[in-house]
């Protein structure tokens, strides 16, 4: 079967502390470990998504280094998770180059540590996914989370994640706590 889960780190709409609309930095942390869960659980591709130009040229850079330039020679498996990352300057952007691929329109399915009207749970959105015959697109916010206006926008909006009482992960963990949830291998238990 195709895979069909794309995922997107969003910079831009997303809050900072004040719930006041910005744009975040990229940061080389999220980027390599986000595109090593991304090849580990087989996507398609994984969108940095960021209007600033200054962290485009940043993103772009870094992908050239570890997938045309010395880096790829240097660490070859790098080389193969980052060949997986793209630049978008818009969610919008993003959904409509997954979707010409495809041929059919993007799902989108937002994240966040909070629940939301459209909350759906893991178990449904894996049924979503094994269907197989539509793309979607996992948005992961940065800062302090996605905006109401983006999850609004979305088809759906995965549960959040329940810890023990603490809520604040930082988005590389959320990232592949949630990949797992919906891919990892579900016939084999340790211990």
């Amino acid at each position: 079967m195709e895979p069909n889960l794309y995922i997107g780190l969003v910079h831009y709409p997303i809050y900072d502390r004040r719930k006041e609309v910005v744009a975040t930095a990229v940061t080389n942390f999220d980027v390599h470990d986000i595109a090593r869960c991304a090849k580990t659980y087989g996507l398609k591709g994984f969108f940095v998504i960021t209007p600033l130009e200054s962290q485009v040229q940043l993103v772009e850079r870094l992908i050239r280094h570890w997938a045309e330039g010395p880096g790829s020679v240097y660490n070859p498996t790098r080389k193969e998770s980052l060949c997986l990352v793209r630049v978008s300057r818009t969610i919008d952007e993003a959904s409509q180059e997954i979707s010409g691929l495809w041929g059919d329109r993007v799902r989108r399915v937002a994240t966040g540590a909070s629940t939301h009207p459209k909350n759906i749970s893991f178990a449904r959105f894996r049924e979503l996914l094994e269907d197989g015959s539509v793309p979607f697109f996992l948005l992961f916010g940065t800062g302090w989370g996605l905006t109401e206006e983006v999850k609004d926008s979305c088809d759906y909006v995965l549960a959040p994640i329940e810890g023990k009482g603490y809520n604040h992960l930082s988005v590389r963990s959320a990232v592949a706590i949630i990949l797992d949830r919906l891919l990892g291998d579900r016939t084999h238990s340790s211990g």
